[in-house]
């Protein structure tokens, strides 16, 4: 499939969606038909989302009613498969708010972080949402409502970002953390996300019953049965999906 704003890149069991313009409502509708697309190849088992160099992050086309009523960055969320952003410079508004539905966050030194209300407008892509989930209410209220721009350091005390690395590293830090991920079961992996993703969304008791009926479900699977015999074996496994 041809994208005009994205670029999309099949290396099994690996591939990368990467930014080649700022974020408009273009780039919203790319980003979820590429999700689709990848959530049904059983042969990808993680995502890497980065962008072009140059790229600027920092605005985003207006979005009306229409694009708010599509959850922007959902899909992300919603993929089978683990989402990686890798940062490097800005990532301020939009960009903030794209990489804020990824799984892991990886950023260069160099990278910073801000959420600003500004010009009569305010988040609008999620970042209100998501940010206090991530980093807490008293943090995100800092960061949206007074504009403060933080740096990678910062970002991972905060627990924004998961590693930082050296300027320039950051992909490749991301690579090896996707091929340890790739290397796993997918099944479990995909069961494991999901969990996180819709338990935060339940109360406690009902995430916990959801958790034990995916462990159920899990047992059930091939791959489970390889991963047992592998163990017992000593050997590694040769995990299939199925």
């Amino acid at each position: 499939m041809i994208f005009h704003t994205i670029t999309v890149t099949l290396r099994p069991p690996m591939a990368e969606i990467r930014l080649n313009t700022a974020i408009d409502a273009r780039v919203l509708d790319d980003l979820d038909v590429a999700a689709a697309m990848i959530s049904d190849d059983p042969q990808i088992r993680v995502v890497l989302l980065t962008a072009e160099s140059g790229v600027s992050s920092r605005s985003v086309a207006p979005v009306d009613g229409t694009v708010r009523a599509a959850l922007p960055f959902r899909s992300f969320e919603l993929m089978p498969q683990p989402v990686i952003a890798v940062i490097e410079g800005d990532a301020t508004g939009a960009g903030l708010e794209l990489a804020l539905a990824c799984d892991l966050r990886i950023a260069s030194e160099d990278a910073s972080f801000a959420m600003t209300v500004g010009d009569g407008a305010m988040p609008s892509l999620g970042g209100t949402q998501r940010l206090p989930r991530l980093i807490g209410r008293a943090r995100a209220a800092e960061m949206i409502l007074l504009g403060e721009r933080i740096d990678a350091r910062t970002a991972l005390s905060y627990g924004l970002v998961n590693a930082v690395t050296p300027r320039g590293e950051a992909m490749v830090h991301a690579g090896r953390i996707a091929a340890a991920i790739a290397e796993r079961g997918p099944i479990a992996v995909r069961y494991a996300k999901e969990a996180i993703a819709r338990g935060l969304d339940m109360p406690l008791d009902q995430a916990l019953r959801y958790e034990t009926d995916l462990t159920i479900i899990l047992q059930t699977t091939a791959d489970r049965a390889e991963g047992v015999r592998a163990f017992l074996e000593k050997r590694p496994p040769k995990f299939e999906g199925r």
